[in-house]
């Protein structure tokens, strides 16, 4: 048999014109750089191939140039459907422009649609996505206006009311592995994460579409143990061995064997956070945790519970998990972020979201960017930047609980954290709380309908959601409510309801009339969150 190991331009030699394209990459994790690299090269010189309709889910990319960014140009991209973009910036700029045709659906749904699709199937059939931005009575994942076709439907299936997102027939898939022998098998033992490697692959494999896989090292036939073999050589049409540069672990990480779950490394105590807005948030939100809790923790400030569960010693009653497919350790951050150091287990990215969509979590800790009365959440989309839903849409549905947190408003609050209370001593530029969110990626009101605990935890009060909408239920000490809440917002009070705030159990009379009142939020003008 010929040996299936080419050159990375003899490989994208064999993508056409409009070809279906699937693309591995958790964000800035296990990116095939040397196949997009050679793509954009070959487009470069040839301006061939032309009209390409991309497929990918975590948004490979650094959210400057790497990535599927290598390969944002006009003419080569005729169309995507993504799930996060937040990272892959040129090519969110394409479709904001009206350049290309684009979708932004579910991170699991695309990730079990690889395994539909594999098996013969038309779509991917779900209740994730009801009453958000995805569900077709709203915008049906539709990025621009440019974008015509309808890809998702509702239907019901036993009496439970269901989308379909309807699949496309993929031609070409880039992904990546570690190690590969002549005849195509792969091993994945040096990656971060095993990704849908195996899944992408039987997909664009059945569909009668060509698989080519970039790697790091050849071994000799035979030599690799079958259950070290990831993907087999039957699903594999070409091998492309990466330059260094070029098959980083992640963009922060060129190789870690902690990452990659080799070895265990000993975790040095993290150094305690300063006690700041950051940190009154983030503990507020600790207090939810439970023993034996499985948990996942979004970026960015919600990484900061995992700091106080820490510094409290709790990490070891609990399992932390991140949506690519990692089980316990630390997650980690920035450009390591859906990577883990000394996890516990690493599963396939669609069989975690088996996990998750069935109910497998118990605590989700999320950002909070955008927020209306109804307890609705954006986090997708702002004037022209689009981020994108990622797995955020199936988490929130369906972890038994979630937690919301981030500042009550943004760009430029400056708090003061002392003496028992907090002191607001400026104001943020941009409101959080509005009259009407750009994005649904979050919907209250089904939540609410479900039965769902939902908190809103920010530096100064927390809400709740209730079937009405939004409820004031704690205030921080130091936090007027007129001043600080009320008057700032428009915040209408009710029947009396008690107020605490972490440990802290607020005096009668410390707030409003006979010291507690519940609020209802009443939005304020819409704006964009710094």
């Amino acid at each position: 048999m010929k040996s299936k190991i080419v050159s990375a331009s003899d490989a994208v030699a064999l993508v056409h014109d409009n070809d279906t394209l699937v693309c591995s990459g958790f964000g800035v994790v296990g990116v095939p750089d040397e196949l997009l690299a050679a793509l954009e090269k070959r487009f470069l010189e040839t301006a061939q191939p032309r009209n390409l309709h991309l497929l990918f889910g975590g948004g490979p990319g650094d959210g400057k140039d790497r990535g599927l960014n290598r390969i944002a140009y006009e003419g080569l991209i005729a169309s995507a459907i993504g799930g996060h973009w937040g990272l892959v910036p040129k090519m969110g700029a394409l479709a904001m422009a009206n350049q290309i045709q684009a979708y932004n659906l579910p991170l699991g749904v695309i990730s079990h649609m690889y395994r539909d699709i594999a098996a013969g199937l038309p779509g991917n059939l779900t209740p994730v996505g009801l009453g958000t931005f995805v569900d077709p009575r709203l915008q049906g994942g539709k990025i621009n206006a440019s974008t015509t076709e309808d890809i998702v439907e509702v239907t019901t299936l036993g009496g439970r009311e269901m989308l379909f997102y309807k699949a496309p027939k993929p031609n070409v898939a880039f992904i990546r592995a570690s190690i590969a022998d002549p005849d195509g098998n792969l091993s994945l033992e040096r990656e971060a994460l095993t990704q849908d490697a195996l899944a992408i692959a039987m997909a664009v494999k059945n569909a009668g579409g060509i698989v080519i896989a970039q790697v790091e090292f050849i071994t000799e036939a035979g030599a690799m143990l079958p259950r070290r073999v990831k993907v087999p050589g039957i699903l594999v049409d070409c091998v492309v061995v990466a330059r260094p540069e070029y098959h980083m672990q992640t963009y922060g990480t060129p190789y870690s064997p902690a990452l990659s779950g080799e070895m265990r490394v000993p975790l040095d105590a993290l150094p305690p956070m300063p006690f700041d807005e950051r940190k009154v948030i983030a503990r507020r939100a600790a207090f939810e945790l439970m023993p034996n809790a499985v948990v996942n923790l979004g970026i960015g400030m919600p990484e900061g519970v995992a700091d106080i569960a820490n510094e409290e010693r709790l990490l070891r009653y609990m399992t932390l998990t991140a949506e690519p497919g990692v089980v316990g350790g630390v997650p980690g951050s920035g450009l390591n972020f859906g990577s883990s150091t000394n996890a516990t287990a690493q599963l396939d990215m669609n069989q975690q979201f088996d996990f998750y969509d069935g109910g497998g979590l118990d605590l989700a800790v999320l950002g909070l960017a955008e927020c209306d009365a109804r307890g609705n959440i954006n986090v997708s989309r702002f004037g022209p930047r689009l981020a994108g839903a990622g797995g955020f849409i199936n988490i929130t549905q369906n972890s038994r609980t979630v937690i919301f947190i981030g500042t009550f408003t943004a760009g430029g609050l400056e708090v003061k954290v002392g003496d028992g209370k907090l002191t607001i001593l400026k104001e943020g530029k941009f409101r959080k709380f509005v009259e009407k969110i750009e994005q649904v990626t979050f919907s209250g009101e089904y939540a609410a309908r479900m039965g769902k605990k939902v908190l809103y935890v920010t530096e100064r009060c927390v809400l709740t959601l209730t079937p009405e909408g939004l409820e004031l239920t704690e205030v921080a000490p130091g936090v007027d409510i007129e001043r600080d809440i009320h008057a700032l917002h428009g915040l209408q009070a009710h029947h009396p309801q008690s107020f605490d705030y972490g440990c802290t159990h607020l005096p009668r009379g410390a707030h409003g009339p006979e010291g507690h009142a519940a609020v209802h939020l009443a939005a304020g003008p819409h704006c964009l969150p710094a």
